[in-house]
């Protein structure tokens, strides 16, 4: 990934105004209706709208200059642009004054949210998960016209079908959207009964959404053209899947890496031996055995590495970081007592009961 203020040929000190006036340079230069069929041009026109979204940005400027693309995600693409309709859809106002009048681009379907409930293992090991998703569709009745069966709409008189009307100010032609037509260039008199001249009905359809394998809590999943169709004919909506993550009591995740508390005997933390560790592995079900070397103290932890989550982006895993927590009992039998006095009066430890105070002084 080039650094974005290399592709829009500004000092990382650049003012808001110089980095928006390269961009629209820049965007004229590479606009697809400049260069139709070329698809080169097309990448490098995405490209300079990502740079330009981030650093139009000032707290995603902020943290870019800081982490670099790391900051904005990851993995993650930073600008977020599927295509040329979707720049259109998020600058039209900077492109409005780029070539002439005529009809306006027809305008992208809405996106939706939906939010999907995963288990533990499931973020960790990736899935597939059905969604229903409550959208908009084309009326079947009458194909998305809002007119009557039988009927069509009509070119709009006011503006002769061209979606925009010219004003005279002074000595200026202001050209705006038609208010008869909305821009459609057509008008329907007899409207359509099941979706009553909308165009547009409400319906409820299921998707399959694939879960890669790493993610995290609050992370979302976008979907690109899973929206809402567009009432003008333009292309459809993305549908963001917002990850609602459950816990394991067993895990503390920890970006990529995985913390685990095990608990050890005194003796065991003592003499040494071993112990067993659940793992990620098989569904988060898998069990290990680990070393416990003698003379380990309380919280002393052991590094499995490349045993953590597997990151979003497919490069490697993280690690699992083992901790040991050291159980004292709270209650001994007579011979273990016997035996743990024994010990002490051969390493030499004092054992005696603390004597009891009398308003806060020792007798």
């Amino acid at each position: 990934m080039r650094d974005f203020y290399e592709v829009l040929g500004v000092s990382r000190d650049a003012s808001d105004d110089e980095i928006k006036k390269s961009f629209r340079r820049l965007a004229r230069e590479y606009h697809p209706d400049r260069n139709s069929g070329d698809p080169a041009a097309e990448e490098q026109f995405k490209e300079i709208a990502n740079a330009y979204k981030v650093l139009s940005d000032p707290q995603q400027r902020a943290r870019y200059d800081r982490f670099g693309p790391e900051g904005l995600g990851g993995a993650a693409d930073p600008g977020g642009f599927g295509g040329a309709d979707d720049i259109f859809s998020a600058f039209g106002d900077l492109f409005s004054d780029f070539f002439g009048g005529g009809r306006r681009r027809p305008g992208r379907g809405s996106d939706l949210r939906v939010d999907l409930e995963l288990t533990f293992a499931e973020a960790v090991h990736g899935t597939s998960k059905d969604v229903e998703v409550a959208h908009r569709e084309k009326c079947d009745t009458c194909t998305g016209t809002g007119a009557k069966a039988g009927t069509s709409p009509e070119r709009c008189s006011v503006c002769a079908g061209k979606g925009q009307v010219v004003h005279a100010q002074g000595f200026f032609m202001l050209q705006t959207t038609c208010p008869n037509c909305r821009g459609q260039g057509t008008v329907v008199k007899e409207h359509c009964r099941d979706c009553r001249g909308r165009g547009m009905v409400q319906k409820t359809s299921s998707l399959t959404v694939n879960v890669p394998a790493g993610v995290d809590d609050g992370q979302t999943l976008r979907l690109a053209g899973k929206g809402e169709a567009s009432a003008e004919g333009g292309p459809p909506g993305h549908l963001y899947v917002v990850l609602h993550v459950g816990q394991d009591e067993r895990f503390e995740r920890e970006g990529e890496n995985v913390l685990t508390e095990v608990p050890i005997s005194y003796l065991a933390a003592i003499l040494g031996g071993e112990v067993e560790v659940p793992t990620l592995d098989d569904d988060c079900e898998g069990k290990t055995t680990i070393e416990v070397k003698p003379g380990t103290q309380p919280e002393d932890v052991v590094v499995r590495r490349g045993e953590g989550i597997q990151r979003v982006d497919g490069r490697g895993r993280g690690d699992q970081v083992v901790k040991f927590k050291v159980e004292i009992p709270t209650k001994l039998s007579s011979r273990e007592k016997d035996l743990l006095r024994e010990l002490a009066d051969e390493t030499g430890a004092d054992t005696r009961e603390p004597k009891r105070k009398f308003f806060g002084l020792r007798r």
